[in-house]
């Protein structure tokens, strides 16, 4: 048995018919396209499946596509402006942020979220934000810093 969905993903929307169980994460990458978004544990341990759900962090690797049905999602492709990059995408290349670069698309959208609710973050807030995404590779101090520094480009951006 099949179930239409309907989703928008970084404002395309999609129109398929899936099996009731599959995973919103491999909505994105296999029907969508999009490989930004990571599957690295499948228990929503890591965090590399962080996508934007309606504007909320979600971890795509435990939410099924059906639940998705109606809303906009956005991935980290989803973040850029054409070929320029959103201040948390070029604060992360700037300040050293990544490293492999698997768990950098759910760095990115759990910061986004963090810095809609809150746009000037404290380190230990920063932290706090980002508590459910792991890195394997850095000390979190660069990630830490390129959150920091985007929102710092953000509040001059909006005076």
């Amino acid at each position: 048995m099949k179930v239409p969905v309907r989703i928008t993903v970084n404002g395309r929307r999609f129109e398929h018919e899936v099996e009731p169980r599959l995973l919103l994460a491999h909505y994105i990458r296999d029907l969508g396209g999009l490989t930004g978004t990571k599957v690295g544990c499948d228990t929503s341990q890591c965090g590399s499946c962080t996508v934007l759900i309606d504007g909320v962090s979600a971890k795509s690797c435990t939410t099924l596509a059906v639940q998705a049905d109606g809303a906009n999602v956005t991935t980290i492709e989803g973040l850029a402006d054409g070929d320029a990059l959103h201040p948390l995408q070029e604060s992360f290349w700037d300040r050293h942020g990544l490293q492999c670069g698997f768990c950098t698309p759910g760095m990115i959208l759990a910061a986004y979220e963090l810095l809609r609710t809150n746009a000037s973050p404290s380190d230990a807030e920063i932290r706090h934000g980002l508590e459910g995404n792991l890195c394997r590779c850095t000390g979190y101090q660069n990630i830490v810093r390129a959150v920091r520094d985007a929102a710092a480009q953000m509040a001059a951006a909006d005076q």
